[in-house]
């Protein structure tokens, strides 16, 4: 099994392409070298055939004319062929008549070629004294059609063997040539064609593992590798969007445990000023009641009349905590019902219209139109707009407040309160809606009013948030839902 790490496409390609490529041109170059190698053979036994062939005419003719001289001139000029390992001419007997070159064959060797030539030319190998030889018999036939002698020239079985040899030494040469040629081929090739890019998609998989999620890869090489870095880039982008989505879900259940931690704190925090209102309400009316009692039966601008007065005055003050407390930690359900925005406009207005005579502060938006008819507590969104009213007021006395309202087309109603005042500390916003959280001088706020305005927007389904406003200074929205839940 091939290790994985030495196991790659080049590895692939060289073991799937190029080792069956190469054993297919092995086989056909050792056929072909086979082929090669028997043509050679054949070539060489025809060219002693034709120095055969070119004596065998004056050999014949001296033979029937019994010219020994001219016989043995023929034989030598046959030896001096490079090729030729010897020449001989025997008579019908098998007698040798005349030579050039080494001493002949064995007899044998001659009777049987003979008996071989008796109708036609006959080559053969055979081994002298180790050597191998290869002889081209041929009959010396005349005129008359009667074999006169006998043909023998041959060769050394070693030239055969050095030239092949020399043409399978070539041969292998050209094949590594080939095979090293083909292998730095693929290699280079695989290199150009498609590693390059593989190691440039392997590095940018590498980065974006190390974190960086933004980096893209760019479509270069073969149309697959295009396709697979679209690929890669498409995977990115998902990844990329679903960490987005993810983070913003996080995000999201952070804000929504805060906001149920938040809501769990204001409805404890709600249960005990109910029950300390319910506590404090029957001895604070038994205290009003009596100072009442007792203020007629003092003497006018007396100091005990103005005692009285002043004990009245500071329960009235602690019936209005009380009763902020009430409306904290009231829980019943709402009675929602379809009301005009006009109507609770007109009526959050008219119960701060005293604040806004002795302030001298400008209300602006009053005479809106009604707007539109919604489902709502109006006592309890009542109650919300007073509170914010309230404050805008007392943060800009003898300024400017704006009340106004728009639809939106996700069918919200969106209410907005604006001052011209100082504006709020941003260090502050984040805590405007805690319960007895206030910026106000001791004795000047309770820190409710803008948390049972809260709760009371939050009951209705919406929302409610601060921001700068145009005016200079704060403007709270109240954005509440226009269809029934």
């Amino acid at each position: 099994m091939i290790h994985a790490r030495a196991y790659s496409l080049r590895t692939a390609v060289l073991g799937f392409v190029l080792a069956p490529l190469l054993v297919v041109i092995l086989a056909a170059g050792w056929s072909g070298l086979r082929t090669l190698e028997a043509g050679m053979e054949a070539r060489m036994e025809q060219d002693i055939e034709l120095v055969a062939r070119s004596i065998h005419l004056p050999l014949r003719e001296a033979m029937a004319q019994g010219q020994r001289g001219d016989i043995q001139q023929a034989l030598d000029s046959a030896f001096r062929i490079d090729q030729v390992y010897g020449a001989y001419v025997y008579d019908e007997n098998g007698e040798l008549v005349a030579a050039s070159g080494p001493r002949s064959p064995s007899m044998d060797r001659r009777r049987e070629a003979r008996e071989a030539t008796v109708t036609g030319t006959h080559g053969a190998y055979d081994d002298r004294d180790g050597e191998e030889l290869y002889s081209f018999f041929m009959p010396l036939i005349d005129v008359g059609g009667r074999i006169r002698g006998l043909l023998q020239v041959t060769r050394q079985g070693s030239d055969f063997h050095a030239d092949l040899a020399r043409v399978r030494f070539r041969a292998l040469v050209a094949l590594g040539t080939v095979t090293l040629l083909l292998v730095a081929v693929v290699v280079v090739g695989h290199h150009r064609a498609v590693g390059r890019h593989v190691d440039r998609l392997a590095a940018a998989m590498v980065r974006v593992g190390r974190g960086e999620r933004d980096l893209r890869v760019s479509g270069r090489g073969p149309r697959e590798l295009q396709e697979l870095a679209r690929a890669l880039n498409r995977m990115l982008e998902d990844m990329q969007r679903s960490a987005t989505e993810l983070e913003a879900r996080r995000a999201e259940q952070v804000a929504l445990r805060e906001r149920l931690r938040q809501s769990e704190k204001l409805a404890a925090i709600g249960r005990l000023a109910a029950g300390v209102a319910h506590e404090l309400g029957t001895p604070l009316g038994v205290v009003d009641g009596q100072a009442q009692r007792a203020l007629r039966h003092v003497e006018p601008q007396s100091p005990p009349q103005r005692a009285l007065v002043k004990i009245r005055r500071e329960v009235a003050r602690m019936d209005g905590i009380v009763r902020q407390l009430m409306d904290f930690g009231r829980h019943n359900p709402l009675r929602k019902r379809p009301e005009a925005l006009g109507r609770l406009i007109q009526a959050a207005v008219a119960q701060v219209r005293a604040d806004l005579e002795q302030s001298g502060t400008r209300l602006e938006g009053e005479d809106a139109p009604p707007g539109p008819v919604i489902p709502m507590d109006r006592a309890r969104l009542e109650q919300a707009l007073v509170n914010l009213l309230r404050n805008a007021v007392q943060a800009t006395p003898g300024g400017r407040v704006r009340l106004s309202w728009r639809e939106r087309e996700d069918r919200v109603l969106e209410l907005r309160v604006e001052d011209d005042g100082p504006g709020i500390d941003p260090d502050h916003r984040n805590r405007l809606f805690e319960p007895f959280f206030t910026t106000k001088s001791v004795g000047q706020g309770t820190g409710l009013g803008l948390s049972v305005a809260h709760g009371a927007v939050t009951e209705h389904g919406g929302e409610i948030s601060v921001e700068d406003s145009p005016l200079g200074g704060a403007c709270f929205v109240l954005e509440i839902p226009m269809d029934p839940a």
